[in-house]
């Protein structure tokens, strides 16, 4: 639902043209205005390009915080906040340090053995 209002001009052109143009996008209460045309035809065109841009803007925005909500807190990839370690050498072990969970054949996990690393974390939670 839109709202448009028509405003005059004012100055030495004020019994010539009536062009200025106020628009309310009612669902979001966004109010744009535009008197830079002469024309009211042009106005309208310039405050529907505004209103849009607005309307956009506020949709982006929506998107970005419901992103930022699915994707939770966020840790820094940095040493020392890894969730295992694998060691090959001198002995093999792979540790989940989320639930401590360890095995030590290293190569069956990097097989895709990990059901063991999948039950401890669904314990976990």
């Amino acid at each position: 639902m839109i709202l448009i209002e028509h405003h005059g001009a004012g100055g030495q052109h004020i019994n010539k043209t009536s062009s200025a143009v106020r628009i309310t996008h009612i669902p979001t209460n966004i109010v744009v205005a535009c008197q830079t045309e002469r024309s009211q035809i042009q106005n309208r065109e310039t405050a529907m390009k505004m209103l849009k841009s607005k309307l956009l803007d506020l949709k982006e925005k929506e998107n970005k915080e419901r992103i930022e909500d699915l994707k939770g807190v966020q840790k820094d990839i940095a040493w020392g906040n890894q969730i295992r370690s694998y060691v090959f050498c001198p002995y093999t072990m792979v540790k989940d340090h989320r639930t401590n969970y360890e095995v030590g054949n290293v190569q069956a996990v990097m097989d895709g053995d990990i059901n063991g690393f999948i039950e401890s974390y669904l314990k976990k939670i």
